[in-house]
């Protein structure tokens, strides 16, 4: 079995979500979200600067092995996530934020979507990934899925998550993506 890699898409459509892949005209909504004071408080540091965000996703745009996402409902962009650091058949996702004002059922959703596409198109069978110890929402989140802390440091936990977790907790929550997701690769054409 080949080794997974994380690969951009185009688009990846869900119930009633979009993942639309990030570009250089979504620095002000990317830069607005990360600055937020409440929004990153959770997140690593990101300067208020346009220049240096529209740098970083130039870069992205350019490079291999990790998919940033602009989460949209109805067109509207309304948070954003992120998959990268590949490690043989797991994949690490975060960057995973929300508007204030998102529907209720944006997060999970979205999560259900990471996973689908992770997993069902990619070829991925676990994921790994860490959350600030302050934020309990998120880690509590994520724990109520199926992941299991695996460590921590000063700052973070550290978690991991197995194949067999990721199927049942997409089984678990399956009404908020009852049809799996839709992916659409950066030429249009379908994935699965």
């Amino acid at each position: 079995m080949p080794i997974p890699v994380i690969l951009k898409a185009h688009e990846i459509q869900g119930r009633s979500l979009t993942f639309r892949d990030a570009t250089l005209r979504d620095t002000e909504f990317i830069l607005a979200l990360r600055t937020n004071e409440k929004k990153s408080l959770h997140l690593s540091n990101t300067p208020p600067d346009p220049s240096e965000q529209r740098a970083w996703l130039k870069k992205y745009e350019e490079s291999d092995g990790q998919a940033y996402f602009i989460i949209e409902k109805t067109s509207m962009p309304i948070g954003t996530v992120r998959l990268y650091d590949a490690q043989g058949a797991s994949f690490c996702w975060g960057s995973w934020i929300l508007e204030s004002g998102a529907p209720a059922y944006a997060a999970i959703e979205s999560a259900l979507m990471v996973y689908a596409y992770a997993v069902d198109f990619l070829g991925f069978e676990a994921a790994h990934f860490s959350v600030r110890k302050a934020n309990t929402r998120v880690w509590n989140f994520h724990e109520r899925f199926g992941a299991i802390r695996t460590g921590g440091d000063a700052q973070d936990f550290f978690y991991s998550i197995s194949a067999a977790a990721i199927q049942h907790g997409r089984r678990r929550y399956e009404r908020y993506l009852p049809s799996g997701a839709i992916a659409v690769s950066a030429q249009h054409a379908a994935l699965k």
